[in-house]
């Protein structure tokens, strides 16, 4: 096929074509919509909020913990104030921002398919979404829930007189969101990838996201059973984890970090498909290693089943089985370790650009790789007796989680706006916001580890003066933090409507999903792509000195090297 049979076959139709964004646009088309990329802003909407709500949470939390005696609140307020934000920003923000947003909006286009394989119910999937989230929020209005994010028994069975059912029925609806995107997400990546694309030629964001889309359908129902016990047992008196009743609390927490683990991975492993697409990009080079990655998410799949019992050294369990633990935890570790090493040898005399996406990747590795080093601590069965319930581990949670997955996500948005929107956002207010929040995330949860090592525990409304000056310093941090999350809010938000109009491929990337418009035609591509060559080709757009196909006016993102259009 000639280039300007190309022209004609492909690129002509698809900017006739009206975008995603102009196909109706009234709120029942919206409500209503089957269209991946729809039902993504759906979701980013959706998780705003919430994250919005949690992030006003640990605010309050940070100001009262300004001063040793915890003026602002009670202790009972303090405990439904850290609650809501440990409940909101797991089950809310953390676990389904980057599945349900950049999974929902990209795969597809990375897979050179029209859709998921079951729209329907990946409409289903965000109704049940809100529907969970509308249960938690009616106990926040009712007054909330002590008993910690994790439910711990047999408090939530029997002695709170708050609001758990609400929440745990909350929890158990939007489990099966979550199981309903993992199927969606397996059976696409299955069956509708586009002809040539083997799964050696796929996207390490479409390996990550696999993975965690199995974690997701077979750790899920596990948590649902819990809850739903915890339930039975609240309501009924029937003795399944109550000691009083006959029951057996450390059952619970088996049952509970048996999925809560696991749900680590689904949190960051979705962050590290992030930052491969991201650090290749903006390197300019192939990803190194690219088959030690995509294995790598598979063992860590894998692996999370199999560490739940760290979370336990302390509660009473064989040291035999403490000590199969700490080895297994130190094992899980090295899957991750590949990762960091093959994204920084990816970075090796690459042509490094520092965009705001890749201001943001190179604060995920920062911050993931001290959180995980940190976690090798609390692995550790002798030195996790002092650091359990301290707030060195919540220092480690957040430089995972926090300081990693929030990171890729705020990255991910950036990466993929132009495509979202067809607009291009402010490239220096980007470049400040992300420098504000690592700075400002530093600031907040560096000075945790030294409480913790101090022996501060954790869940605490007041504390000892001589704690205050750090206790000041993670507060003023979580002021800088806010505001390097707010900026964002703004600029994007206004970015959407008045931004400059994004070409194709602004990035110069090589995947499938920034050969076609910005922002994309309803149905992704006109013609179905023939992929032709790996997904990091990079050497070879490097080389070409014109821009045959005329897709934006870079030589470097006008051709779409891994694809084909002939058929």
């Amino acid at each position: 096929m000639t280039v300007a049979a190309i022209e004609t076959a492909y690129l002509l139709p698809l900017e006739a074509a009206p975008s995603y964004l102009e196909d109706g646009t009234s709120l029942r088309s919206w409500l209503l919509t089957t269209d991946h990329k729809r039902i993504a802003l759906l979701y980013m909407i959706t998780i705003t909020f919430f994250f919005a709500l949690g992030g006003a949470a640990a605010t309050l939390i940070r100001l009262n913990l300004a001063t040793p005696e915890g003026d602002l609140f009670r202790a009972d307020t303090y405990n439904r104030l850290f609650t809501l934000h440990g409940v909101i920003m797991v089950w809310f923000f953390l676990i389904p921002s980057i599945p349900t947003v950049i999974g929902n909006f990209v795969l597809p286009l990375m897979l050179g398919a029209r859709d998921l394989a079951f729209p329907k119910l990946n409409l289903l999937s965000w109704y049940l979404f809100v529907i969970g989230g509308t249960f938690t929020l009616t106990a926040l209005i009712l007054g909330g829930v002590d008993t910690g994010w994790t439910f711990y028994t047999p408090l939530s069975t029997g002695f709170s007189n708050s609001h758990v059912i609400l929440v745990v029925t909350g929890v158990f609806i939007t489990g099966f969101s979550s199981i309903l995107t993992g199927l969606n997400f397996i059976v696409t990546t299955h069956t509708m990838r586009a002809p040539g694309l083997t799964w050696f030629r796929l996207p390490l964001f479409v390996w990550s996201n696999y993975a965690t889309s199995v974690i997701l359908v077979l750790a899920t129902p596990i948590l649902a059973i819990t809850l739903a016990l915890v339930a039975v047992e609240r309501i009924f008196h029937i003795g399944i984890f109550d000691p009083a009743l006959g029951g057996d609390p450390i059952l619970f927490q088996h049952l509970f970090w048996f999925y809560s683990h696991p749900a680590v991975y689904i949190m960051i492993l979705p962050g590290m498909a992030v930052v491969s697409e991201v650090i290749t990009t903006f390197s300019r080079k192939q990803v190194f290693g690219y088959n030690f990655i995509a294995y790598s998410s598979i063992a860590i799949a894998l692996i999370s089943f199999l560490v739940w019992g760290h979370h336990m050294f302390v509660s009473g369990q064989s040291v035999y089985a403490g000590l199969a633990f700490s080895f297994l935890s130190y094992a899980v570790a090295i899957p991750s370790a590949i990762k960091v090493f093959n994204w920084t040898a990816t970075l090796y005399k690459g042509s490094i650009q520092l965009d705001t996406p890749m201001l943001y990747i190179l604060g995920f590795v920062g911050l993931f790789t001290l959180g995980g080093l940190t976690g090798l601590f609390v692995a550790a069965l002798a030195v996790d007796v002092h650091l359990t319930d301290t707030y060195f581990v919540v220092a480690h949670f957040h430089y995972i989680m926090v300081g990693g997955m929030v990171m890729a996500y705020m990255a991910a948005i950036h990466y993929w706006f132009p495509k979202m929107f067809g607009r291009m956002y402010p490239e220096w207010w980007g470049r400040i916001s992300a420098l504000t929040i690592f700075l400002g995330f530093n600031l907040t949860f560096f000075p945790q580890f030294i409480l913790g090592y101090e022996g501060m525990p954790r869940r605490y409304h007041a504390y000892p003066p001589e704690f205050q000056v750090l206790n000041v310093l993670s507060s003023a941090g979580a002021s800088i933090l806010a505001i390097g999350y707010i900026l964002p809010l703004i600029y994007l938000t206004w970015s959407m409507k008045y931004g400059k109009k994004a070409p194709n491929n602004p990035w110069h990337a090589t995947g499938l999903e920034w050969q076609t418009t910005s922002p994309p035609p309803k149905d992704n591509f006109e013609v179905t792509p023939i992929v032709t060559r790996g997904p990091y080709d990079y050497p070879s757009l490097m080389a070409q000195n014109d821009a045959p196909l005329g897709l934006t006016s870079s030589p470097l993102s006008a051709d779409p090297c891994p694809l084909s259009t002939d058929h």
